[in-house]
C-alpha cells in the first residue's frame, strides 16, 4: 500500500488486484479500478487491460464497449 500511495505503477496494480481478488482486504472493484486507472496513467499495459475488462464487463462502472476496445489497443500499443 505504501509503495502504491508514493506512486508506483506496478504497486498500484498490485494493490487494485489486491481489491478485485479480496486477497487480504475487502472484496471492492471501484476501489480497484481506481488504482488500475493510475497505474494505466503511467503507461502500465496490465492495467490498462484491467481498465478495459473491467469496462467491457460493466465491473464497477458502466458498461463502455468503446472505452473497453480503447483501453485495449493502449495495452496493446504498450
Amino acid at each position: 500500500r505504501l509503495a502504491a500511495d508514493q506512486g508506483h505503477a506496478r504497486a498500484q496494480f498490485n494493490l487494485g488486484a489486491c481489491y478485485v481478488n479480496g486477497d487480504g482486504i475487502v472484496h471492492d472493484i471501484e476501489e480497484a479500478m481506481r488504482w488500475f486507472r493510475l497505474a494505466a496513467g503511467q503507461g502500465l499495459a496490465r492495467a490498462n487491460l484491467s481498465v478495459g475488462l473491467c469496462y467491457s464487463n460493466g465491473s464497477g462502472v458502466v458498461q463502455d464497449k468503446a472505452e473497453a476496445a480503447r483501453r485495449f489497443r493502449l495495452a496493446a500499443d504498450q
